[in-house]
């Protein structure tokens, strides 16, 4: 029976399919492995943790700014460039209203700096928005994971012994049903 679909990404491996959401949730956390590498000559039992947290897919999202939410002011510019800065209005002024992200575009050409203005103001937003998002993803994943430390683990996987424990649930059953696919049984 094919349950879900794997893609693995580095140290992200990535699921799909039906319920994928609901059959891993109760797997994040620390899940301790202790086992004999085969490199070991002395018999002696290593132990390694691996941290699981179970979130939505983020698919990178484009902001689009309405032009309702922007400000566009003129001013005179600043700075050297002789009599011209002091007569015209080249340097613009955006400032998006929702956030308050301001940019200042101060340049020989007012059209110019309109546009390179825009194009900054949609940088910064964008930025600021996947700051947030990042934040809201790594805030989910600590909640789900805590520290890291061991002690706070869920699961153990005694490879010597061949035998998997759930700290939660206090259940025990083979390595090689896990192996399987069998996680239900731990539930």
């Amino acid at each position: 029976m094919k349950l879900f679909r794997k893609k693995r990404v580095s140290s992200l491996t990535i699921f799909s399919g039906k319920d994928v959401k609901k059959f891993f949730l109760p797997e994040s956390g620390i899940h301790r492995w202790s086992r004999i590498p085969p490199t070991e000559t002395k018999g002696r039992v290593h132990t390694s943790s691996v941290t699981v947290a179970v979130l939505d897919d983020s698919k990178y999202e484009k902001v689009l700014i309405n032009s309702r939410e922007v400000e566009i002011t003129t001013a005179r510019g600043s700075g050297n460039g002789g009599q011209h800065k002091n007569t015209t209005d080249s340097c613009v002024v955006v400032k998006h209203k929702p956030t308050g992200v301001t940019v200042r575009i101060d340049g020989r050409c007012q059209h110019k700096n309109k546009k390179n203005a825009l194009v900054e103001l949609t940088r910064r937003i964008q930025e600021l928005y996947d700051s947030q998002k990042n934040l809201k993803i790594s805030d989910k994943r600590r909640e789900q994971v805590g520290s890291g430390n061991r002690s706070e683990k869920i699961r153990t996987y005694n490879v010597k012994a061949n035998r998997v424990k759930d700290h939660i649930t206090g259940k025990k059953i083979s390595l090689a049903q896990v192996y399987k696919g069998n996680l239900r049984l731990l539930r």
